[in-house]
């Protein structure tokens, strides 16, 4: 049985696992890469596989660094079913129909700019054609990799990805064409199987899945797989966390805690960083909130459109009840945004205690008294022009694309605005050379000198930090040794940049596991 590291190793996106048990083929998420372009060209290398010889694909959720190649798997020849929990399906459709559009404005684009700049296009392409040829021999160079699982974590100082990802502050699109269209992913829709969580179900020949809530956003699971004896190889179980979430954190329910497995995928986005408290992430942002109004300036949050959005909304929702924030006009620039708070209020049976209790009690946790949806695009650059101060929430939360962008290039140099990021900054990403202090950056072909505040908060993040992944990944040791059954044989930190899997290797060993770092395109047997 074989385990084919495609995506989400050494990096935080692109996730997707392949399984091969010798009676099926598996795919565990078919996800983008997210990032620098650098990175983002991953999605143009070949499948390491056949795609119509696939069985099934399981998904644990409805993230584009999770689903976001589902569309192209399926144009190549993928036809069976995808499972994945009722919330996921519903999100993903939204998800990938958005992505399929933008892929084909970002194609068109990158014509026009071709016509105005023929004198450049020749050492575009050339820069193209030489970042997907660093990607091809990258993943040739994991396909290398023995199977055997001795390439440990402290091996990635010197990993070849480094210079992959390394890229300057800057926005460009650059698609020559669409990775996919509207099409492509309108055929994908038919293929979704929605699940109950904790119920198994077989997804192929003697593999048995189960869905259990990760508590990350809508519909996220972790996905625990059984699968049968065969021959000499008895049953094994593998937990896939999928991207876990926090314990405690508003609108859904806490990760689901699991103490047994023989192999476990642990995500390690935080892996060396421990979240603020979320008291003191919610004093940050009144205190930010306050001072915008004070300055009568712009407050501008970039945040992805599905779970941090709902998040942020439910937060100021909060604060303006208890008279902790003046009640500020709040642009909800997202069309997507809006459409997936639409989904979250259809997917009570998911929520927390709280927010049930306040959905019953006839508040309304999900929408800010004051906001403005826009969902066209002439009434998005209108925002502009309108009274300060105000607040803006708008996609994506790592400024790669969107109408925050567009946004940002209007505020980065006034001095009045605060750019406020609450959430995960990707290597080589702009936020996270602006969260690191860069005093210039270039947006779309255009340079800018960075004049407006700054600031982050780590406590509103939807995924789980070094001592919550220790934690729950610590329930599978309690009580158990190595050797023992249900002690997992091995632990993979995967969705995880270097630095971060670095530090928190040797920690999940303190708690008597083994522990390998895959690269990308790297296959292990699991025995």
């Amino acid at each position: 049985m074989d385990l084919h590291f495609l995506g989400g190793a050494t990096t935080v996106t692109g996730s997707q696992f392949l399984l091969e048990t010798g009676r099926a083929r598996i795919l565990i998420d078919c996800g983008m890469f997210q990032g620098s372009p650098n990175e983002s060209v991953r999605n143009r290398v070949p499948f390491a596989f056949e795609p119509s010889q696939l069985d099934a694909v399981v998904l644990t959720h409805a993230h584009l660094d999770h689903c976001g190649l589902l569309p192209v798997l399926v144009r190549e020849g993928f036809s069976g079913p995808i499972h994945c929990t009722a919330g996921t399906a519903e999100l993903a459709r939204l998800v990938l129909l958005d992505s399929g559009k933008l892929h084909e404005q970002f194609a068109k684009r990158e014509a026009r700019w071709e016509k105005r700049h023929p004198d450049r296009v020749e050492a575009d392409d050339r820069a193209e054609a030489d970042a997907y040829e660093a990607a091809v021999a990258l993943a040739a160079e994991g396909n290398a990799v023995p199977s055997e699982a001795t390439v440990m974590a402290s091996d990635a100082a010197s990993d070849p990805e480094v210079a992959l990802r390394g890229q300057p502050p800057a926005v460009e699109i650059d698609l020559d064409t669409p990775l996919y269209t509207q099409d492509d992913a309108e055929a994908v829709i038919p293929l979704f199987r929605p699940i109950d969580y904790g119920s198994e179900l077989e997804v192929a020949s003697g593999v048995h899945a189960t869905f259990l809530d990760a508590g990350h956003i809508l519909g996220s699971a972790i996905i625990r797989l059984r699968i049968a004896a065969d021959g000499e190889r008895p049953e094994r179980v593998i937990v896939v966390s999928g991207d876990l979430g926090r314990p405690n954190t508003p609108i859904i329910r806490d990760p689901t805690v699991l103490d047994a497995a023989d192999y476990v995928l642990v995500e390690s986005t935080y892996g060396g960083r421990e979240h603020e408290p979320s008291d003191e992430a919610v004093r940050v942002l009144a205190e930010t909130v306050r001072l915008v109004d004070e300055a009568n300036g712009v407050l501008l949050i970039p945040s992805f459109a599905i779970g941090r959005t709902q998040e942020i909304v439910w937060q100021l929702d909060r604060l303006i009840e208890q008279g902790a924030i003046p009640q500020l006009p709040l642009y909800l620039d997202s069309p997507m945004a809006s459409k997936a708070s639409d989904i979250y209020r259809k997917y009570v049976d998911y929520f927390d205690e709280e927010t049930g209790a306040l959905l019953r009690s006839g508040d309304t946790p999900l929408d800010y008294p004051n906001q403005i949806i826009t969902n066209d695009v002439e009434d998005s650059k209108a925002i502009s022009r309108a009274p300060r101060p105000y607040m803006i929430v708008a996609s994506n939360g790592m400024l790669t694309g969107g109408r925050v962008v567009a946004h940002l290039r209007d505020l980065i140099g006034d001095p009045s605005a605060t750019l406020l990021f609450v959430g995960y900054q990707g290597e080589g990403t702009l936020g996270a050379h602006l969260q690191a202090g860069t005093k210039s950056a270039r947006i779309e072909g255009q340079d800018h000198v960075v004049r407006c505040k700054i600031r982050s908060i780590g406590g509103f993040s939807a995924h789980a930090d070094e001592p919550e992944l220790l934690a729950w990944l610590g329930n599978f040791a309690r009580g158990r040794r190595s050797g023992d059954v249900g002690f997992p044989r091995l632990v993979f930190l995967v969705h995880g940049d270097p630095e971060a899997q670095i530090a928190l290797e040797p920690k999940v060993r303190e708690l008597g596991f083994e522990v390998h770092v895959p690269r990308w395109h790297e296959r292990v047997e699991l025995r």
